[in-house]
Protein backbone atom coordinates (compact mmCIF):
# COMPACT_ATOMS: atom_id res chain seq x y z
CA UNK A 1 0.00 0.00 0.00
CA UNK A 2 1.29 3.42 -0.93
CA UNK A 3 0.46 6.26 1.43
CA UNK A 4 1.02 9.77 0.13
CA UNK A 5 2.01 12.47 2.54
CA UNK A 6 -0.58 15.00 3.60
CA UNK A 7 2.18 17.53 3.95
CA UNK A 8 4.38 17.69 0.85
CA UNK A 9 2.98 17.17 -2.65
CA UNK A 10 0.19 15.20 -1.10
CA UNK A 11 -1.08 12.68 -3.55
CA UNK A 12 -1.78 8.95 -3.58
CA UNK A 13 0.36 6.96 -5.95
CA UNK A 14 -1.36 3.67 -6.83
CA UNK A 15 0.23 0.45 -5.69
CA UNK A 16 -0.45 -2.81 -7.55
CA UNK A 17 -3.34 -3.62 -5.22
CA UNK A 18 -4.76 -0.44 -3.78
CA UNK A 19 -3.62 2.90 -2.46
CA UNK A 20 -4.51 4.56 0.80
CA UNK A 21 -4.44 8.23 1.61
CA UNK A 22 -4.38 9.82 5.02
CA UNK A 23 -6.48 12.73 3.83
CA UNK A 24 -9.99 12.78 5.35
CA UNK A 25 -12.49 10.63 3.46
CA UNK A 26 -14.07 12.58 0.66
CA UNK A 27 -11.59 15.44 0.95
CA UNK A 28 -9.30 16.49 -1.86
CA UNK A 29 -5.57 16.20 -1.25
CA UNK A 30 -4.18 19.52 -0.01
CA UNK A 31 -1.66 21.52 -1.99
CA UNK A 32 2.08 21.53 -1.34
CA UNK A 33 3.17 22.49 2.13
CA UNK A 34 6.28 21.78 4.18
CA UNK A 35 6.40 18.73 6.41
CA UNK A 36 5.30 19.96 9.83
CA UNK A 37 8.21 20.10 12.21
CA UNK A 38 7.89 18.12 15.41
CA UNK A 39 9.42 19.79 18.45
CA UNK A 40 12.32 18.01 20.09
CA UNK A 41 10.33 18.03 23.32
CA UNK A 42 8.04 15.44 21.75
CA UNK A 43 10.70 12.74 22.08
CA UNK A 44 9.65 10.02 24.50
CA UNK A 45 10.54 10.37 28.13
CA UNK A 46 12.01 6.85 27.98
CA UNK A 47 14.78 7.87 25.61
CA UNK A 48 15.75 10.89 27.68
CA UNK A 49 15.88 8.88 30.88
CA UNK A 50 17.87 6.07 29.32
CA UNK A 51 20.36 8.49 27.82
CA UNK A 52 20.90 9.90 31.29
CA UNK A 53 21.48 6.40 32.63
CA UNK A 54 18.48 6.45 34.92
CA UNK A 55 15.27 4.49 35.16
CA UNK A 56 13.03 5.17 32.14
CA UNK A 57 10.24 7.58 33.00
CA UNK A 58 8.10 6.19 30.18
CA UNK A 59 8.00 2.85 31.97
CA UNK A 60 5.82 4.45 34.64
CA UNK A 61 2.12 5.07 34.32
CA UNK A 62 2.48 8.84 34.79
CA UNK A 63 5.34 9.00 32.31
CA UNK A 64 3.41 7.15 29.64
CA UNK A 65 0.26 9.21 30.09
CA UNK A 66 2.28 12.42 29.84
CA UNK A 67 4.11 11.14 26.79
CA UNK A 68 0.84 10.19 25.09
CA UNK A 69 -0.54 13.67 25.69
CA UNK A 70 2.66 15.29 24.36
CA UNK A 71 3.06 13.24 21.20
CA UNK A 72 -0.56 12.43 20.36
CA UNK A 73 0.27 8.73 20.53
CA UNK A 74 -1.99 6.04 21.92
CA UNK A 75 -1.72 5.53 25.67
CA UNK A 76 0.32 2.52 26.76
CA UNK A 77 -1.15 2.23 30.26
CA UNK A 78 -4.60 2.27 31.76
CA UNK A 79 -5.99 4.73 34.28
CA UNK A 80 -4.26 2.88 37.13
CA UNK A 81 -0.89 2.99 35.40
CA UNK A 82 -0.94 -0.69 34.46
CA UNK A 83 0.44 -1.62 31.01
CA UNK A 84 -2.29 -2.21 28.45
CA UNK A 85 -2.14 -5.68 26.85
CA UNK A 86 -1.10 -6.51 23.31
CA UNK A 87 -3.90 -7.09 20.80
CA UNK A 88 -4.16 -9.05 17.55
CA UNK A 89 -5.53 -6.08 15.64
CA UNK A 90 -3.89 -5.69 12.23
CA UNK A 91 -2.39 -2.18 11.98
CA UNK A 92 -3.68 0.23 9.35
CA UNK A 93 -1.66 2.72 7.31
CA UNK A 94 -4.52 5.18 6.69
CA UNK A 95 -4.74 6.54 10.23
CA UNK A 96 -3.74 9.94 11.58
CA UNK A 97 -1.46 8.30 14.15
CA UNK A 98 0.51 6.42 11.49
CA UNK A 99 0.74 9.59 9.40
CA UNK A 100 2.23 11.44 12.38
CA UNK A 101 4.85 8.74 12.90
CA UNK A 102 5.92 8.88 9.28
CA UNK A 103 6.02 12.69 9.32
CA UNK A 104 8.25 12.57 12.40
CA UNK A 105 10.54 10.02 10.79
CA UNK A 106 10.85 12.11 7.62
CA UNK A 107 11.49 15.28 9.62
CA UNK A 108 14.19 13.55 11.69
CA UNK A 109 16.01 12.54 8.50
CA UNK A 110 15.59 15.94 6.86
CA UNK A 111 16.97 17.96 9.80
CA UNK A 112 19.37 15.26 11.08
CA UNK A 113 17.78 14.93 14.52
CA UNK A 114 16.88 11.31 15.38
CA UNK A 115 15.16 12.33 18.61
CA UNK A 116 12.29 13.80 16.59
CA UNK A 117 11.41 10.29 15.42
CA UNK A 118 11.71 8.52 18.76
CA UNK A 119 7.90 8.66 19.20
CA UNK A 120 7.71 6.68 15.94
CA UNK A 121 9.90 3.93 17.39
CA UNK A 122 8.51 0.83 19.09
CA UNK A 123 7.76 1.90 22.69
CA UNK A 124 10.03 0.76 25.49
CA UNK A 125 7.08 -0.31 27.64
CA UNK A 126 5.92 -2.61 24.84
CA UNK A 127 9.45 -3.92 24.24
CA UNK A 128 9.76 -4.85 27.91
CA UNK A 129 6.66 -7.02 27.55
CA UNK A 130 7.35 -8.46 24.10
CA UNK A 131 10.98 -9.50 24.05
CA UNK A 132 12.36 -12.40 26.07
CA UNK A 133 15.80 -10.87 26.62
CA UNK A 134 17.79 -10.08 29.73
CA UNK A 135 17.78 -6.39 30.67
CA UNK A 136 15.46 -5.25 27.87
CA UNK A 137 16.02 -1.57 28.79
CA UNK A 138 19.73 -1.82 28.01
CA UNK A 139 19.09 -3.76 24.80
CA UNK A 140 16.58 -1.10 23.79
CA UNK A 141 18.93 1.80 24.44
CA UNK A 142 22.33 0.47 23.48
CA UNK A 143 21.35 -1.69 20.50
CA UNK A 144 18.02 -0.62 19.00
CA UNK A 145 17.94 3.14 19.64
CA UNK A 146 21.67 3.46 18.99
CA UNK A 147 21.32 1.77 15.60
CA UNK A 148 18.22 3.80 14.75
CA UNK A 149 19.93 7.10 15.54
CA UNK A 150 22.99 6.18 13.49
CA UNK A 151 20.86 5.22 10.50
CA UNK A 152 18.86 8.46 10.64
CA UNK A 153 22.18 10.33 10.43
CA UNK A 154 23.25 8.16 7.49
CA UNK A 155 19.99 8.76 5.63
CA UNK A 156 20.31 12.50 6.20
CA UNK A 157 23.86 12.52 4.83
CA UNK A 158 22.72 10.69 1.69
CA UNK A 159 20.32 13.56 0.90
CA UNK A 160 23.31 15.83 0.24
CA UNK A 161 23.91 19.52 0.82
CA UNK A 162 20.28 20.49 0.20
CA UNK A 163 18.84 17.99 2.67
CA UNK A 164 16.97 20.70 4.57
CA UNK A 165 14.86 21.42 1.50
CA UNK A 166 13.57 17.85 1.15
CA UNK A 167 9.93 17.08 1.82
CA UNK A 168 7.98 13.93 2.65
CA UNK A 169 6.32 12.41 -0.40
CA UNK A 170 4.90 9.21 1.08
CA UNK A 171 5.60 5.68 2.19
CA UNK A 172 5.03 2.34 0.47
CA UNK A 173 4.10 -0.39 2.93
CA UNK A 174 3.82 -3.99 1.61
CA UNK A 175 0.85 -4.55 3.89
CA UNK A 176 -0.24 -7.77 2.18
CA UNK A 177 3.08 -9.31 3.22
CA UNK A 178 2.62 -8.49 6.92
CA UNK A 179 2.84 -11.57 9.14
CA UNK A 180 1.69 -12.38 12.65
CA UNK A 181 4.81 -13.47 14.55
CA UNK A 182 3.80 -16.08 17.07
CA UNK A 183 5.40 -16.14 20.53
CA UNK A 184 8.87 -17.69 20.31
CA UNK A 185 9.36 -17.00 16.61
CA UNK A 186 11.76 -14.08 17.16
CA UNK A 187 12.74 -14.41 20.79
CA UNK A 188 9.39 -12.87 21.68
CA UNK A 189 7.11 -13.64 24.60
CA UNK A 190 4.11 -12.06 22.90
CA UNK A 191 2.94 -12.10 19.31
CA UNK A 192 2.90 -9.11 16.97
CA UNK A 193 2.45 -8.24 13.31
CA UNK A 194 5.64 -7.56 11.38
CA UNK A 195 6.06 -5.96 7.97
CA UNK A 196 9.41 -5.83 6.20
CA UNK A 197 11.06 -3.38 3.82
CA UNK A 198 8.69 -0.49 3.46
CA UNK A 199 10.01 2.44 1.43
CA UNK A 200 9.93 6.01 2.75
CA UNK A 201 9.93 8.54 -0.12
CA UNK A 202 11.32 12.06 0.17
CA UNK A 203 11.22 14.66 -2.60
CA UNK A 204 14.42 16.70 -2.90
CA UNK A 205 14.73 20.32 -3.95
CA UNK A 206 15.52 19.27 -7.53
CA UNK A 207 12.13 17.54 -7.72
CA UNK A 208 13.57 14.03 -7.71
CA UNK A 209 12.42 11.43 -5.21
CA UNK A 210 14.79 9.48 -3.03
CA UNK A 211 13.53 6.43 -1.19
CA UNK A 212 14.80 4.91 2.04
CA UNK A 213 14.26 1.43 3.39
CA UNK A 214 12.34 0.98 6.61
CA UNK A 215 13.50 -2.56 7.20
CA UNK A 216 11.05 -3.57 9.90
CA UNK A 217 7.93 -2.26 11.57
CA UNK A 218 6.08 -4.25 14.21
CA UNK A 219 2.74 -3.74 15.87
CA UNK A 220 1.62 -2.85 19.34
CA UNK A 221 -2.11 -2.63 20.03
CA UNK A 222 -3.00 -2.21 16.37
CA UNK A 223 -0.36 0.42 15.52
CA UNK A 224 2.77 0.15 13.36
CA UNK A 225 6.03 1.29 14.93
CA UNK A 226 9.52 1.40 13.42
CA UNK A 227 12.10 -1.02 14.79
CA UNK A 228 14.85 -1.23 12.16
CA UNK A 229 15.57 1.34 9.47
CA UNK A 230 18.39 -0.17 7.44
CA UNK A 231 19.03 -3.83 8.07
CA UNK A 232 18.81 -5.85 11.26
CA UNK A 233 21.15 -5.25 14.16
Amino acid sequence: MSVAAKASDARVEPAPSQALSNAPIGAAAPGPAPVPAVPASAAPAASAALAAGGAPEAATGAGNRANAETTGEAALVDGDGKPLPQTEEHPRVDTASFQRRIERLAQAIIVDDPSLAHPSFFPLLAYQQVKAVAKPERDYQFRLIKAFDREVHEYHASLGADAAGARLSGIDVPDSAARWMKPGSEGNRLGYFRVLRSRLRLKKVDGKEQSFEVTSMISWRGEWYVVHLHGFE
